[in-house]
């Protein structure tokens, strides 16, 4: 059995969907923008970019030739490191055309949201298909679980073989774009239903909202887990002042880590 490519150990989301240069000046939006905060950010200590392009106004892209391109030039320019491409819908995009795009761009690494992808139970049979096509092509899937509910439904479909496989790269959310608050309660329920499925393993990484991050990615470090930081999650530092950009927010959460040995 063919395993994927290990998670990075810090991988920074440096704009996300939805954040404009309005809400931080520093927030890359421009493929010279994101190339240039990538080099920054490895050598603050990240080894993993989680990629969202946008259009010419600035909003949301899911597009192949747009990624292509920028994947090339990444290759090319700031080439270190574990690059994954975001198939999110943000409000503008439905699962088939999700989907579309990733069939045509086959990336090495993507981050699939299971809440986006499965809408209604009658969309499981076209899913399912997308998620079996994406382990013969070697396209490998993180899969985003944003509450332990998801989590338990998520491994319902493993032992249906609706999601095929049996080592999985998961992406754990803690908090939201809305404004909850991150709670490590929930990493707990999170963590509890993976151990209980004996049968698969699991690397997993975590996002968090808000100034907790650095402290929920540090307790996900202790658990074993990777972190994903950056300002499409938080614009903070952990004492509450603005980050001056990715990079100082990755060195931040790498000074962290490294205090744990």
């Amino acid at each position: 059995m063919t395993f994927p490519a290990p998670l990075p150990r810090i991988m920074v989301a440096p704009n996300g969907a939805r954040r404009m240069p309005a809400d931080h000046p520093e927030l890359p939006i421009t493929d010279d923008a994101v190339i240039e905060t990538w080099r920054q950010c490895t050598a603050a200590g990240a080894d993993g970019l989680h990629l969202h392009i946008r259009d010419a106004d600035g909003a949301h892209l899911l597009d192949a030739g747009r990624y292509r391109a920028l994947l090339d030039r990444l290759s090319a320019e700031a080439p270190a490191g574990y690059i994954q491409v975001t198939s999110e819908a943000a409000g503008r995009y439905d699962a088939a055309e999700q989907q579309a795009m990733v069939r045509a761009l086959r990336p090495d690494h993507v981050s699939v949201a299971l809440r986006e992808m499965v809408r209604r139970p009658e969309d499981w049979p076209q899913v399912q298909d997308f998620y079996h096509w994406a382990a013969e092509a070697g396209v490998a899937i993180q899969h985003i679980l944003y509450d332990p509910q998801e989590t338990r439904s998520f491994l319902d479909a493993l032992a249906d073989g609706r999601i095929p496989g049996r080592h999985h790269l998961l992406q754990l959310v803690l908090g939201s774009y809305a404004g909850a608050r991150p709670d490590l309660a929930d990493l707990d329920r999170h963590l509890d239903y993976l151990d209980g499925a004996s049968r698969h393993s699991f690397d997993w990484m975590l996002c968090a909202f808000g100034a907790e991050e650095t402290a929920c990615l540090t307790r996900a470090a202790e658990l074993g887990g990777k972190v994903r930081v950056g300002f499409e999650n938080s614009l903070l530092m952990s004492d509450g002042r603005a980050a001056r950009d990715n990079a100082e927010r990755v060195a931040d959460v790498a000074s962290a880590l490294a205090l744990l040995g």
